[in-house]
């Protein structure tokens, strides 16, 4: 859901908030980008954690994410095959400390201050989920307009599917309550994490909060990897979890109970 104006329009105030985040960063042929994203990381102050995972590189990623365990700023996984975004996702979300989870793009479309503004909307609403919109005013350059027509129609489907008002769902900057992520789990292995996880929370009967968060598109030369066929897996998606229901959760046996 959109929040109204007055808390769209705010911006981090002097008090910063108290939650920690760890970032979970999925990075396949990166090795021009990793270490920047990594260095904006730590420089945001409720970010307590890194977590990359690394989806089988051939770049030099690889040897750049080691040695930055070595250093002891990140802590990291290692496919051995390339198998997508959400599969790394899911391996690195057993590597998780904090109470809260943001996915990071290993390239530099993002910029990671704007976790600030989201984990403050955290603690001022109590919220599960916070995505950060390109499409509420911060700025946003370079996207290609074949991406802008599919973020815009996949969202609209998903608002019509599941009766919710949103305005960017194949945002990268998601921020989720570690505990929320892990009840719901991650199914798909590639890009439909985005329309999965998306379902799934409505699905689960929370709301999803958007903040504004800026924007800056790299062409596929420079490397981006999602392509326009991708929307067609994301409708499936949609499609598959519009009836999606959350495992219920099994209640501890009582201390001393007998067993047959």
């Amino acid at each position: 859901m959109n929040l109204p104006q007055a808390a769209r329009a705010s911006a981090p105030t002097a008090a910063l908030p108290t939650i920690g985040i760890s970032a979970v960063v999925p990075v396949f042929n990166e090795a021009e980008t990793i270490e920047e994203i990594v260095r904006r990381l730590e420089h945001v102050p409720v970010i307590r954690q890194i977590v990359v995972v690394d989806d089988c590189s051939r770049d030099g990623t690889q040897e750049i994410v080691r040695r930055l365990v070595s250093e002891r700023r990140v802590v990291a996984a290692f496919h051995d095959r390339n198998r997508g975004k959400g599969a790394a996702l899911r391996s690195g979300l057993p590597l998780v400390q904090e109470e809260y989870l943001a996915i990071q793009d290993a390239d530099l479309e993002y910029d990671p201050r704007d976790f600030i503004a989201m984990a403050e909307l955290i603690e001022r609403y109590d919220a599960q989920v916070i995505y950060g919109s390109r499409f509420l005013g911060a700025g946003r350059s370079g996207m290609l307009w074949t991406h802008y027509l599919g973020n815009r129609g996949l969202t609209l489907l998903f608002n019509f599917m599941f009766g919710r008002w949103i305005t960017d769902m194949e945002t990268c900057y998601k921020l989720f309550r570690t505990s929320l992520l892990r009840q719901i789990g991650i199914d798909n292995d590639r890009f439909d994490v985005d329309p999965e996880l998306t379902a799934k929370v409505v699905r689960a009967g929370h709301k999803i909060y958007e903040s504004p968060v800026s924007y800056v598109g790299r062409p596929y030369i420079a490397g981006k990897k999602i392509k326009p066929r991708d929307a067609f897996t994301a409708v499936e998606t949609l499609w598959h979890y519009r009836r999606w229901r959350p495992q219920p959760v099994a209640e501890p046996e009582p201390v001393g109970a007998a067993r047959g």
